[in-house]
């Protein structure tokens, strides 16, 4: 008999020990009894008999593991402290019998400017390298010329964009030149899809393998090279256990199997622009210049702005307004008593939807109808504020009635076909004003925008966040960059901070090197930052386990308690929710002090993003 250690996939639960007659190689996936009920598992180790009776393994499964799948799974339970069936639940196994084989690749060569053939010589030169390009500098051409070296020589590669919104225009661009070497992967595929996508990569005729930050645990053979698009964006982390950042997985999957990394962005973090050697690409293929005009006002469509969007639609020209906010508005707030209505599972405030006339809770999905007078002191007088994206849609159509007013949102485009159609509607000219938000500025190739509207940003600015100028400032150059693409364009930014935008607009390597200053000794690049959380429907018991835990952590050298407390959030999903925040020098420290003062409830978030 064989003994083995089987981590089981989607548990929290250390390895457990099983037997078989048969003699399993580690990687090898298998089925379980646990608790009356059958489970996958992974065989981590084999291991001696043990004191106690054993179970029997049920199957061996036609599926394994690799050594370097193994290697990150250990790595990521490790740095995100979570189980191994927690990092094994976010891998695709490799299947028996799917010898990958290499297709010859036949691709006319990408032209590259004189400057772009500089750019990607120095970055084959490094390990990991960010291409630091403006919107427009051609940053795409950089990648597929690679791509295309890549695939020369037998090897595959790893392409990841930041979520389904980036994903239409660059597959497009992607199957015109490679064709059905390409692979698109990401959350919204059917079961189909997946499959189909699934047999590409095991029989080896997928050979760039693209998509959102799940794509990085896929079973490709022979990588070549893993290029992180946009690597700035905040969707590359997970909320959820194991909460892992693609962008840093990436790295350091780029050196366990000995590849290249290449990071990219119009407006790189300022931890991947102080860590990596980085190659400018200024300016654009766009000729036309944009003019930027700033007003101090507060999130609403001003008379300024009805102007702007007026002479846009006289002269047969389109239209971008961002907002940060879904939804008719954010708030609805009872003016006779001050009575603001939260969700009765979460601590924030209803988002009001007029189109099914309900207040929706964008944290937990909690519904109810719009109440038409106060709840607590039968008031009629109830007001909303904070513009959201779906009233701005209803303001601005009543005020330009045969203009073609959209709406881009999460509410309204739920699937990458819908994505697709409203895309080639608005370069059809058959929508005059997009309203989104940051959906908006995330890649995509408007031609005709000749006014860009900006609205939300002090909100932005002023989050508790340590990041929040950077956010602020990246979000502006990220909208703006999807205007003057073929025409002058303006761009109408709504703000009380106008000093602090003008300074960097154009220049946004100068606000890095500034944001440097404010951040040596405190935050990221130069700290590192842990997030406990503590939640749990009986409020006290969360709060005990936070002092108990924080009491432990009292005792632990070069860790750093920063403060802990309520969340800012206090409640979501009806549980409530407590924070310890870790400041260290190295993350080998926190992990130390967290493995030897962890308790029951904690719930660790490495590196975090999300302060709210």
């Amino acid at each position: 008999m064989n003994y083995y250690n089987i981590a089981l996939i989607n548990s929290p639960l250390e390895p457990l020990t099983y037997q078989s007659k048969d003699k399993l190689e580690v990687g090898r996936k298998v089925s379980v009894k646990i608790q009356n009920r059958v489970q996958n598992g992974v065989v981590v180790k084999e291991s001696q008999k043990p004191e106690f009776k054993c179970l029997d393994i049920l199957e061996v499964l036609e599926e394994s593991y690799s050594e370097k799948q193994l290697a990150l799974a250990k790595f990521i339970s490790t740095y995100y402290m979570c189980s191994l069936g927690d990092s094994f639940s976010i891998m695709v196994a490799f299947k028996d019998g799917n010898n990958q084989k290499t297709l010859e690749v036949e691709s006319s060569k990408v032209k590259l400017s004189s400057i772009q053939n500089d750019a990607l010589n120095f970055l084959k030169q490094h390990k990991v390298s960010l291409l630091f390009g403006d919107t427009g500098s051609g940053k795409t051409e950089i990648y597929m010329r690679w791509f295309e070296e890549i695939l020369s020589v037998g090897k595959n590669v790893l392409f990841l964009m930041p979520e389904i919104s980036l994903t239409p225009q660059m597959s497009k661009r992607l199957d015109e030149h490679f064709g059905d070497l390409v692979v698109i992967w990401h959350s919204k595929l059917t079961k189909l899809q997946k499959q189909k996508a699934l047999s590409k990569i095991y029989d080896g005729t997928g050979r760039i393998v693209a998509g959102a930050r799940s794509t990085l645990f896929l079973p490709v053979n022979n990588l070549g090279l893993i290029v992180v698009d946009e690597e700035h964006d905040d969707s590359y982390k997970s909320a959820s256990r194991p909460r892992y950042n693609a962008r840093d997985l990436a790295i350091y999957m780029g050196k366990l199997y000995g590849v290249n990394v290449l990071l990219g962005s119009a407006t790189p973090s300022l931890s991947s622009y102080t860590k990596f050697p980085f190659f400018r690409l200024k300016g654009g293929h766009f000729n036309s210049s944009r003019e930027f005009i700033y007003e101090k006002d507060s999130e609403n469509l001003s008379p300024t702005i009805f102007k702007h969007l007026n002479e846009t639609l006289e002269s047969k020209h389109q239209s971008i307004v961002f907002l940060p906010t879904r939804a008719n508005f954010k708030y609805l707030i009872c003016q006779d008593c001050g009575y603001t209505y939260e969700c009765i599972f979460c601590s924030v405030g209803m988002s009001i939807h007029q189109q099914t006339r309900s207040m929706k809770c964008h944290y937990c999905n909690y519904t109810q109808a719009i109440p038409q007078v106060c709840s607590e002191c039968q008031s009629p007088n109830l007001t909303s504020s904070r513009l959201g994206t779906a009233q701005a849609v209803v303001e601005i159509a009543q005020r330009f009635p045969s203009a073609n007013v959209e709406q881009f949102d999460r509410d309204v485009i739920t699937t990458q076909t819908k994505l697709k159609k409203a895309l080639k509607r608005f370069n059809n000219n058959e929508i005059d004003i997009l309203v989104g938000t940051q959906m908006l500025s995330k890649g995509h190739d408007y031609h005709g925008v000749t006014l860009a509207v900006v609205l939300g940003l002090d909100n932005m600015l002023n989050m508790g966040d340590y990041r929040a100028r950077e956010k602020a400032l990246s979000s502006l150059i990220q909208v703006a960059g999807r205007s003057g693409r073929l025409k002058s364009a303006k761009v109408l930014v709504q703000t009380f901070n106008e000093e602090f935008f003008k300074k960097y607009i154009d220049n946004y390597e100068t606000f890095l090197d500034d944001e440097k200053l404010f951040r040596m000794g405190l935050y990221p690049p130069y700290k590192k930052l842990c997030r406990i959380l503590f939640s749990h429907k009986n409020g006290s018991k969360a709060q005990e386990q936070m002092r108990k835990m924080e009491g432990n952590l009292r005792g632990c050298s070069n860790v750093e308690i920063v403060g802990c407390g309520k969340c800012a959030i206090e409640k979501v999903a009806n549980k409530y929710r407590f924070e310890i925040l870790l400041r260290s020098d190295k993350s080998t420290d926190i992990i130390k002090s967290i493995i030897n003062s962890k308790v029951d409830l904690a719930e660790i978030d490495m590196d975090p993003i999300e302060f709210g």
